[in-house]
């Protein structure tokens, strides 16, 4: 692989990354530059575990400096986190990946009304509806699972259950679903490098630009808060729902095409 090559994916790293800290979505940037270097499917995948586990270990790093991480108390979930993205990883080979595929951008969707209309939104903690521990052994291995399985939006899924579910207000639930995401990160590499399936060259440059980006955007959280976060989370899942839905694999993209014509013309 040419410097050149490596360069650009530092690039789109960096870019990933900054985005990935604050909202999730990283690997839709991240897994088509790793195709486009000429990397098959499956290695796209693989070494975008690599790549991204730079980014959340850097972003959960800036968190815990500021405070925003008690790791004594969120262990748990990081390890719940860790052991379902493994399990995924595992299970990958027999996943419904086309049900998955059909219901992402609709959950996506979900995602967004949600953080744009939730009146819990703020930065304040509010009431727990579910302890922290629940949910390190129901949520956080479930969405682990999923991470491992095919990983668009899992850092927003996080998110959602701590704000929803344990009462986190937004930064610090940001902060925590980070832990979890590169719990979740680290745990699917962990299988996938035991397959072969990692091209390490790439992971590492675009691993490098993760890190940074990152960091970058960990530090935006931290300064801006909700009024950055709630409208990047609302964009950005939207984008991703859009992408998916369009793409050409996508298995309604032509019931889609065909729905929208009247309305688009054509």
């Amino acid at each position: 692989m040419s410097l050149a090559t490596l360069a650009i994916l530092a690039v789109v790293g960096f870019v990933a990354g900054f985005f990935d800290a604050i909202a999730g979505g990283g690997g839709l940037l991240a897994v088509p530059a790793f195709a486009l270097a000429g990397l098959d499917p499956i290695a796209a995948v693989a070494t975008n575990k690599l790549s991204s586990t730079f980014g959340s270990g850097s972003a959960t790093l800036a968190f815990a400096r500021a405070g925003k991480i008690d790791l004594g108390r969120m262990w748990p979930s990081a390890l719940g986190a860790g052991l379902g993205a493994a399990l995924g990883a595992l299970a990958l080979p027999f996943a419904p990946r086309e049900a998955t595929t059909i219901a992402l951008p609709f959950i996506l969707a979900a995602v967004a009304l949600y953080f744009a209309f939730s009146p819990q939104m703020g930065e304040s903690d509010r009431q727990q509806r579910l302890s922290e521990r629940a949910y390190a052994w129901t949520l956080a291995p479930a969405v682990g699972f999923y991470d491992g399985v095919f990983g668009p939006g899992a850092g927003s899924f996080y998110t959602i259950g701590f704000v929803a579910l344990v009462g986190f207000g937004v930064t610090r639930a940001i902060a925590n679903a980070r832990l979890a995401n590169f719990a979740s990160n680290f745990g699917a590499l962990v299988v996938y490098a035991f397959g072969g399936h990692i091209v390490v060259a790439a992971g590492l440059a675009m691993g490098a630009g993760q890190f940074l980006g990152s960091r970058l955007g960990a530090k935006a959280v931290l300064g801006a808060g909700v009024r950055l976060v709630r409208p990047l989370i609302v964009v950005i899942s939207c984008l991703m729902a859009l992408r998916l839905a369009t793409s050409q694999t996508y298995p309604l993209h032509d019931w889609l095409v065909n729905f929208a014509k009247p309305w688009i013309g054509g």
